[in-house]
Parts: structure tokens; sequence; C-alpha cells
């Protein structure tokens, strides 16, 4: 655990701005600032002020003013710590800050470690672990979708879920160890009807829990889209259109995209993570054929496949490489674009047309070039996942720590299920239940480590 000195960081972004803020947290925070700071007659201590108030004066060292700032006072329990806090606004330059920092740090208090100002508000109750690891999401939130979950896994939405489901099985837990120290009167206290109810109930909540990762991660670093084709059908010339920059090398030269090139966007309001791929064909240059590989490896982890092709050419290679890209996915939704659409024939869009395609599948015409119908791709694209149904209160998990001990959790209720169902008796029952318990207190906190703390935090910015 951490040392109870007082601290003090830079909370806002590195760099000029109009104002910085600098926050010192600690028992002795307020006693600190008052050493160097003044109100401008002089007679006003900082120390004897109310709670939740703002102050004018100026920071001084040895009687020369470094800024005019304003004081904001926390006093504990009763701030984002749990201690006494002093938030003080100056001007932006970094000389200025810098000067602050060093002044308060002659006077007793000492740099903030990334996310320690966060960890204090955990150690000291304020929030439970995945609030706290709530925070980090919500300062990094690129979209509205992203926003909105983090908010309410902040003010904790996800907690109280397991928080109760948790308490009752700890009280049948505590019940069916009761039972052992009876073990010779073959009594239960525990009633195993009750019990399967509730862990049924459990294994539902952590089942709908774990199933919402797929959804809560594509929000939080945006929806995985791989773009795969033949060479030359245009799928650099796509990924510069959606991502309005010349990001991939445009030829006429086959295979000349030979590795896979990534970018991110936010369209519409949502986050899309784009892998322009190499060209599929046949070829005996090994560093093509090794572009080509990573091409289908892209296939596995993306959420939309668009298959782009040259309605241009021929139509039959198309439908065949519309059929080998389906043997290689599962859950994914195909878009099929027939690019160069500018340069077909009626003949040709009737006879792809024409071309059965399956209910995660469908085709739209464009030319990417001078981005003709691209807006009907995009559509297709943000409608892929209805972010906008997400409601304030929908719980949906995008930590990867808590998915991992959520589907822990759930293996362990299933067994306890199991349990009840064969009549095992209650040692080992309270065992399963026990482990349950455990993999739901590391999701809170209620069970942790230094280990896991110094994992959790080490990825914070210093200031929060």
């Amino acid at each position: 655990m951490l040392d109870q000195k007082t601290i003090c960081a830079i909370s806002t972004p590195p760099g000029i701005g109009g104002i910085a803020v600098i926050r010192v947290s600690g028992k002795e925070a307020i006693t600190i600032v008052d050493l160097v700071f003044n109100s401008p007659n002089k007679t006003k201590r900082l120390i004897d002020q109310k709670a939740n108030t703002l102050h004018f004066g100026s920071i001084v060292s040895e009687e020369q003013i470094i800024d005019e700032v304003i004081a904001a006072l926390f006093k504990a329990p009763h701030s984002f710590t749990g201690e006494d806090i002093v938030e003080i606004s100056c001007h932006g330059s970094v000389f200025i800050q810098q000067q602050i920092l060093q002044l308060l740090i002659t006077k007793g208090a000492r740099m903030a470690q990334p996310g320690e100002f966060t960890q204090r508000a955990f150690l000291n109750g304020k929030m439970d672990l995945s609030q706290a690891e709530a925070v980090a999401d919500l300062i990094a939130s690129g979209n509205a979708a992203a926003h909105k979950m983090a908010l309410n896994q902040m003010r904790g939405g996800f907690s109280k879920e397991l928080i109760q489901l948790r308490s009752e099985l700890l009280r049948f837990a505590a019940l069916v160890e009761l039972e052992l120290d009876f073990s010779e009167e073959d009594v239960e206290f525990a009633d195993r009807t009750l019990l399967i109810e509730l862990s049924t109930q459990v294994a539902g909540l952590l089942q709908r829990l774990t199933e919402s990762f797929k959804l809560g991660n594509v929000i939080k670093n945006g929806i995985p889209v791989a773009i795969i084709g033949e060479t030359n059908v245009g799928k650099s010339t796509l990924l510069n259109a959606l991502l309005n920059e010349d990001k991939a090398i445009v030829s006429d030269i086959h295979g000349t995209t030979r590795d896979v090139i990534e970018d991110v966007v936010t369209i519409g309001g949502t986050l899309f993570r784009f892998s322009d791929t190499a060209g599929i064909r046949d070829t005996a240059d090994v560093i093509e054929n090794m572009g080509i590989e990573r091409s289908y490896l892209q296939l596995d982890k993306a959420e939309i496949v668009i298959l782009v092709t040259d309605i241009s050419r021929a139509i039959l290679p198309i439908t065949e490489r519309i059929k080998s890209i389906r043997e290689k996915i599962t859950h994914q939704q195909l878009i099929i674009v027939a690019n160069k659409d500018d340069l077909a024939t009626d003949k040709a869009r009737v006879e792809l047309s024409a071309f059965p395609l399956l209910p995660n599948e469908c085709l739209i015409y464009l030319a990417a070039k001078s981005r003709l119908n691209l807006e009907q791709l995009i559509a297709k694209m943000t409608s892929t996942f209805d972010f906008n149904g997400l409601g304030a209160a929908d719980v949906v998990v995008s930590n990867v720590r808590h998915y991992e001990a959520l589907s822990l959790a759930l293996q362990a209720i299933r067994l306890v299920i199991e349990g009840l169902n064969t009549g095992i008796t209650g040692d080992f029952l309270a065992q399963d239940i026990r482990e349950c318990l455990h993999y739901l207190g590391e999701i809170t906190g209620e069970i942790t480590t230094d280990e896991t703390l110094g994992y959790i935090f080490k990825n914070f910015c210093i200031g929060k």
C-alpha cells in the first residue's frame, strides 16, 4: 500500500494552456498550501476556511509572487480521495506550473505516482476497484457510447449488481459451512431449493455480463474492420476515402500493399479500427505471400469484413471469391463492395445482384475513387452495432480483467449448480461457492493484492 504522505501533481494535460490545475492531497495538504498562499490582505489562512470554498490569492516564494491563483478547498472525508484536497488553478505557463510544484515539494509534499489520487480514493473507500478503473476509461472515452458506458460503471452500475448477489451467496456459504459443524447430526441450515434458485440467477447474470464483453470491447477499442480482396480492386483507395487522408499507397502495380495497414477513425460518433490488407492472389513472391497470410489472420480479429471487388472485371471470379471468404469467417458481418461501379456495365450489375446472399451479408455498389455511394457503406457499418440503444443504466463489461474474473466465477457457480443437482456433500459445495465469491470480490476489490493494484493504476496519468 502507498504511504500517507501528502502528494501533489499537475492534473491538467501537459503543455501551455490558459489555466492549469495542481492537485494536492493528504493530511497536510491545506497546511502545506497555506505556507505558500497569500490572500490579498494577507490575513486569510486556508486552514481556517470552510470546505468546498474558493479563495483568490497569490502563490509566493520568499515574498516573490509566482502567480495569482484560485485555491479550491475540499476536506476529508468529502473529497475525491477521501483526504483533504487543495486544487490550485494557476495560469497555464509551464514555468509557473513547475515553480509551484517545486515549492510544494520543498514544503513537505511529494510528487504523486500515476493514478495515485484514484488509488487513494479506492483505499479510502470512496469507490470500489471497478469504479476506479472506470475513471481511466472515462478519461480515454473517444465517443458517446464509450463515455456512457464508463460513466455508468464509475457511478457503480456494474458494482451494485455484483455486490448484491455476492452478499446473498456469502449468506448461503456461511449456512453451508455451519452445517459442517453439525455434520454428525445430519442437519441442513441452507435451503437447497433457494440455493439452486439463487445460483441459477447468479449464473444467468454472469452469463449476460460475459456475453456483453464483445460489445463493450468494440465500444472501448473501436469496431475492428478488415478490408480484404484481390490486388488492384481498390482496397487502399477505399481506406483512404474512409479516413479522408492518403494513408495507403495507391498504385496500378499489383502487390503494392504487402503488410497490414491499420488506422482508427471516428465516423458518425462510432470508433472504427480499419485494417487494409495485402491483395489476395497467386504469387511466387515470398514476402507478398506472408502479407496474404496476414490478410487471412485479420479476418478472425474483425467484426466487419469488407470484401472489395472490381465489378468492371468478370463476375465469376467475384462470386468465387465471396464463397472462399465465407469459408473463413463465422459471425462477422460481410459487406461485399462492388467497387468501380462507375466503370461497370448494366449486365455486370444484374449478374452480381442475382448472386444469393446470406443473412449476415450485404452488397453495396460504389466508386471509392470518386466517393460515389460511400455514405451507403458508412451507414451499413455504423448500423452493425446499435450503440444508440445503449441505455444509461445498461451494464456492459469492457475490461479484460473483469471479463476473466467473471468467466471464472461463472465456471464456479455452474459447479455449484451441478453439485446441488447431484447431491454433493456440503464441504465441496462450500468450496465451489467460496471460489465464485473470490472471483466476484476480485472485480470490486473486496479481494485484492498490491500486485493487482500496481497493475491497474500504473497506466493512469499522473494527476489522476
